[in-house]
Formats: C-alpha cells, structure tokens, sequence
C-alpha cells in the first residue's frame, strides 16, 4: 500500500518527445489495457474503446498527419510536414482512447466521458507502474475533421486522448500544483 500512494504523489508525465524503446511488450500491453479498462462505468457500457499504434503503424498514421496537415495548410513547410509524419514516432507505442457515450435512458454521457478520461489516467498510472513513462496527449489531430475517418470514429466518438508510452532516461520535474486550501471547502448547512 505505501508503494502505490508513493506512485501515485510522485507520478509525472515525460514529455512525448523524451520517450524511446522499449515499450511495453505485448503482455505488458494487454495488462495495460486490462487495467485501463477498469475504471468506474454506470450501467457497465464500456462507453470508450483503445486503438494501439505500434511497429509500422506509427509511421503510416503520421504519413497519414502529414497529408491531412497538407491539405488543411497549403503554405505549409517541408519542416511542418517531417515533423507530422514522424509525430507518432516518438514513443514506441501510442494508445487512443476512444469515448464512446450514447444517448442512454439512465445514464448520463457526461458520466460516460468522464469513465473515457478515467481510463486514460489508468493507463498513465498502470504505465509509470510497470516501470515506463507516459504522456496523455490530445494535439489537433485529435480534434480534425479529417482525422476521423483513418480512426474510424463514429458521428457520436471522441478522441479522449493519445496515451504515449515508452522508456525515458529523464526524471520529469515536478510541476507547479495548485494550492489545496484554495480548492477544498467543506460543506454544513
């Protein structure tokens, strides 16, 4: 118990661009995924779902990026354009969460987005867990029309966000956090 609360007040994200092999491997990855999925989830709908880039698929999704990157800014650099195609490439493996609410008699989407964004905190926590370092990335690509369909997301999907996990021989800096005493009241009537 005091090694998980130690995790947990220590965790950090690396910077995507900080992150190299090895990556999980693909037990490590099923593991990862498994306890992603265990999240809080009203009514159990499973109101998100993963797509995993790995090997040869990074590499073909970021010459995918850099088309898209084309068609939406004519004047666009040669450099604007390496830096898409190669925007997957920086970590060896990269885990879409898909948020997949649905209009439901009982249960409220927001309840469902929120479970979608439990599960990308799940994946940072398990990642830095087994010993990897993580980033939780949404960027344009995951907002762009013209992104969707390569995902093949539906009229009602959402990108949650890119989990990014790899190695790192970088200990990331703490951040400024907010202060506490600022944020907490309690109630009374």
């Amino acid at each position: 118990m005091p090694d998980t609360i130690e995790l947990l007040l220590k965790r950090r994200s690396t910077v995507a661009a900080n992150l190299k092999d090895p990556g999980p491997d693909a037990e490590q990855l099923k593991t990862l995924l498994r306890i992603a999925a265990r999240v809080p989830d009203h009514g159990k709908l499973a109101p998100w779902r993963f797509i995993v880039f790995q090997g040869v698929a990074r590499a073909d999704f970021g010459r995918m990026l850099a088309d898209v990157t084309k068609r939406n800014t004519p004047e666009i650099t040669d450099e604007r354009i390496e830096l898409e195609a190669a925007r997957f490439m920086r970590a060896p493996v990269i885990i879409a969460v898909i948020s997949s609410s649905e209009i439901h008699p009982k249960i409220p989407q927001w309840e469902q987005v929120l479970s979608a964004g439990a599960v990308c905190q799940n994946l940072l926590v398990a990642a830095s867990a087994m010993g990897y370092a993580a980033q939780w990335i949404t960027e344009w690509y995951a907002y762009d029309e013209g992104v969707r369909a390569p995902l093949k997301l539906t009229e009602d999907e959402k990108v949650a966000g890119f989990i990014y996990i790899g190695s790192s021989d970088e200990i990331p800096e703490d951040r400024r956090r907010p202060n506490l005493d600022e944020l907490i009241t309690y109630w009374s009537d």
